[in-house]
């Protein structure tokens, strides 16, 4: 199955979907994480000679992966400094370009969708390929990480359970059981590939009816927690799939593309070392462990410094 990030609603792409309630989230996080290592997100001073910065986006799970990626670095020895809750891929990726950011956390489809919309994405590897021919030449991907935040098909608990679906389940086992489901999205999830006229072509899928909502946001959580929808576009790392025990549907076809979680670096600011260490967490961060992080610090409350470190020391990674 080819597909194409064109058409990804993703957060990352969209700033403005949720984009208050996130950049308020953030702004939180970023207030207590890192922060006696903390910079001006904004400014382009360069840092000193040997000090890597680490940067994020403006929502919580950046934020969370740019203390990890910090955090481990440190634990060789590397000088650290941060630049958190950033904002827009455009500013971010400018920063990157000119130096004053060293190392940020991104996701490699969504990435090349912003460096070319009609790229198509058949596997992560090519992907990975694509942006590497894209990039800014001063700048290079490091190891993507299997870790995922992306669309989904997820079921309430109950829906699940009356169907005898896990996590292990795959959209395919949605044919004969999708005529009684009403699923639930943005607009533009009926009517886009990377929604139900991809479900249908790929897997064969006819629901019952379409609900629209928003963009995996608190209407599309609301309805499929009261069951007013039965089946609903969910971000894979979405805390509320812990919270709910919502199950979310493998997509062996890739009908979604890629986004996985990658250190997008500025070649001359990092390291051999530097590079070792962000490649031995993207070997060991996988999508339940990020959703679990995910759930500590916006579920939980936690400071993501310390859910950070305490995955990395998990990890053997400190």
């Amino acid at each position: 199955m080819t597909s194409t990030a064109s058409h990804s609603r993703s957060l990352r792409n969209r700033p403005g979907v949720a984009g208050v309630a996130l950049a308020a989230a953030a702004a939180l996080l970023a207030g207590c994480s890192s922060s006696d290592d903390t910079t001006d997100p904004l400014s382009e001073k360069k840092p000193d000679g040997g000090t890597v910065v680490v940067g994020s986006n403006n929502f919580a799970e950046s934020i969370l992966i740019a203390d990890i990626y910090g955090e481990a670095l440190k634990a060789k020895g590397i000088k650290v400094s941060y630049k958190l809750n950033i904002g827009s891929r455009e500013t971010t990726y400018g920063l990157l370009k000119n130096g004053s950011v060293t190392v940020l956390p991104e996701y490699n489809g969504s990435l090349l969708a912003y460096l070319d919309s009609k790229a198509p994405q058949e596997s992560a590897e090519a992907v990975n390929a694509a942006v590497k021919t894209k990039l800014d030449s001063k700048l290079t991907l490091l190891d993507s990480a299997p870790a995922e935040d992306k669309d989904s098909v997820s079921l309430n608990a109950e829906t699940a359970k009356k169907y005898r679906l896990t996590g292990e389940s795959t959209l395919e086992d949605l044919k004969d059981i999708a005529p009684d489901l009403v699923i639930g999205g943005s607009p533009e999830f009926q009517t886009r590939q990377q929604g139900l006229k991809g479900l249908e072509s790929a897997y064969g899928l006819k629901f019952k009816s379409f609900k629209a909502l928003d963009a995996g946001g608190p209407l599309t959580q609301a309805a499929l927690t009261k069951n007013t929808v039965q089946a609903a576009d969910i971000f894979t790392t979405d805390p509320t799939i812990t919270k709910e025990k919502f199950v979310v549907l493998q997509d062996p076809k890739n009908l979604f593309g890629f986004a996985n979680v990658t250190p997008l670096v500025h070649k001359s600011g990092l390291s051999e070392e530097g590079v070792a260490a962000l490649n031995a967490v993207s070997a060991k961060l996988d999508t339940k462990t990020l959703l679990d992080m995910d759930s500590q610090v916006q579920l939980e409350k936690k400071d993501p410094l310390d859910v950070a470190k305490a995955w990395l020391k998990s990890a053997g990674l400190d």
